[in-house]
């Protein structure tokens, strides 16, 4: 499982030009899922990414976490992430 983590003030899932998820202050998670990746590495992730202490507190520095500050986790599945390129053009 690789993912890529991203702060984010507001975003929007758009597909076919209609938005189809939102979030307000919270995270943006780009999540490249495994064939190796079971039930137990994915409740991991979970853990990890809601603990994650990436906002700042009253002194500015990074140390609260989502849960901290009642924020949004928007999960969108990027299946490149885990994709080789080693072989052709397209990740496989």
């Amino acid at each position: 499982m690789k993912g890529v983590i991203q702060r984010v003030t507001e975003a929007t899932v758009i597909v076919k030009g209609e938005p189809v998820a939102a979030i307000q202050t919270g995270l943006l998670v780009f999540l490249g899922v495994e064939k190796t990746d079971g039930e137990e590495s994915c409740r991991k992730a979970a853990r990890k990414i809601a603990g994650l202490r990436v906002f700042e507190d009253d002194h500015g520095k990074m140390n609260r976490s989502i849960k901290d500050i009642g924020g949004e986790i928007l999960i969108v599945s990027q299946f490149t992430l885990a994709g080789s390129i080693e072989k052709g053009r397209r990740p496989s």
